[in-house]
């Protein structure tokens, strides 16, 4: 699905899992605003260990600012559960091997998990942000599942090409590659257009 991001105003999702990295949600969550004047809602998510990765990796609890909303991972009653609702892309950043799992099965046991059944259902935009190594075959296998339905797996592995020199550009090479899979023009470093 093409996105022309100038012409209409757009609601994403974003969700943040238990896995660890939660420095590639902070840097997401900063970055989207920076990058698009035409987003319309940011939906977050939670899972509860995410709010505790959040808090051993980052220090306090995630700060939410316009056009961030925050929903209750235990709620069916947020928009985006339901296909009538227009939220083009979810972002799950960083996405644990459990939830992946869960997707991949059909478990639509909590909101993170339904809203991306929903976006997979109605074939929009689903990119994962894996943060784990090494895979196993079972975790092999789940990716394939979602790539076959059509999910964007986006593993958290920095690119060192663009030669960065502190933890925050570092993570930002996947951070800008994910907004750049959602559809938003992004700038910063090309291959062989910044020599």
């Amino acid at each position: 699905m093409e996105l022309e991001e100038d012409r209409f105003s757009r609601k994403i999702i974003i969700a943040v899992t238990g896995a660890s990295g939660a420095v590639y949600a902070k840097r997401l969550l900063e970055r989207i605003g920076e990058v698009s004047p035409v987003l319309e809602e940011v939906a977050v998510i939670f899972s509860e260990t995410a709010l505790q990765i959040w808090e051993h990796e980052q220090g306090g609890q995630p700060e939410l600012k316009p056009p961030a909303k925050g929903y209750d991972n235990n709620s069916f009653f947020a928009p985006f559960a339901s296909g009538s609702a227009l939220y083009d892309t979810m972002v799950i950043c960083p996405a644990s091997m459990g939830v992946i799992g869960r997707i991949a099965g059909g478990t639509s046991d909590d909101l993170i998990a339904r809203a991306a059944d929903v976006i997979l259902k109605e074939r929009r935009r689903l990119i994962l942000v894996p943060r784990e190594s090494p895979y196993n075959l079972i975790h092999i296998k789940n990716m394939e599942t979602l790539t076959l339905a059509g999910a964007i797996i986006c593993p958290a592995s920095p690119s060192f090409y663009s030669k960065p020199a502190t933890v925050e550009e570092l993570v930002d090479t996947i951070v800008n590659r994910v907004l750049a899979l959602a559809g938003f023009k992004v700038p910063g470093f090309r291959w062989m257009e910044n020599d």
